[in-house]
């Protein structure tokens, strides 16, 4: 029997997060939000709670949690409520969306989600709390570490691997065999070429004027 689930978040990427869910056909029992939930058909029907402290209601055996929290360089409040909740006790679904493309041989760890469209290829592993948003591909044998955030249409190429806290922008290239330090970030529309350190940020190159 399949727990009830518990959404943190109410904003754009909770908005798919929870058609993901009614796709899936889970019970959504509730969405956690400081601000008012704006009024969106995708959220009808699903009671509201306006404080973290509201989650503690519910038993640990009873319910999943789902972070539906955005992620975005710079910003740690999707990983502090992660981080806050698996200290209590709970736990956090690994979410496919049903489009997406996830090799039997591929690992995705807690609290994983994999958003629409998006490819992992087989060997690969995907580190806790991490976003393969939509569009985006992770080919074979690439490890992507704790809470990284591959934005739309990102692409990584075989062998590729990151530190945690990696933000990849939306439609940023990595070629192969690559390797990213943690609290990296990488510009949208970057092509990384050679490995970067941590705490790095990839802008995209500047074409020459002639």
């Amino acid at each position: 029997m399949n727990k009830s689930i518990l959404v943190l978040g109410a904003g754009g990427h909770a908005t798919v997060v929870v058609d993901i869910l009614r796709q899936l056909n889970f019970n959504i029992i509730g969405l956690v939000a400081a601000e008012p939930v704006k009024h969106q058909p995708v959220f009808a029907g699903i009671a509201c709670y306006t404080s973290d402290d509201d989650v503690l209601a519910f038993n640990i055996n009873d319910v999943l949690l789902v972070n539906a929290i955005g992620s975005l360089p710079g910003q740690d409040v999707r990983f502090k409520v992660h981080q806050k909740f698996k200290k209590l006790g709970y736990r956090f679904m690994t979410l496919v969306a049903p489009t997406a493309v996830v090799s039997l041989y591929a690992e995705l760890s807690e609290g994983v989600q994999v958003m629409p469209g998006a490819i992992i290829n087989a060997n690969s592993r995907i580190g806790e709390g991490s976003i393969i948003n939509t569009g985006a591909i992770v080919e074979h044998d690439c490890t992507i570490g704790a809470h990284n955030h591959l934005a739309p249409g990102a692409k990584l190429s075989g062998g590729v691997s990151t530190g945690d806290y990696v933000h990849i922008a939306t439609g940023a290239n990595v070629i192969q065999g690559m390797s990213i330090g943690e609290h990296t970030i990488v510009g949208a529309g970057a092509t990384v070429t050679k490995n970067l350190d941590s705490n790095k940020t990839l802008y995209v190159a500047k074409p020459f004027l002639v």
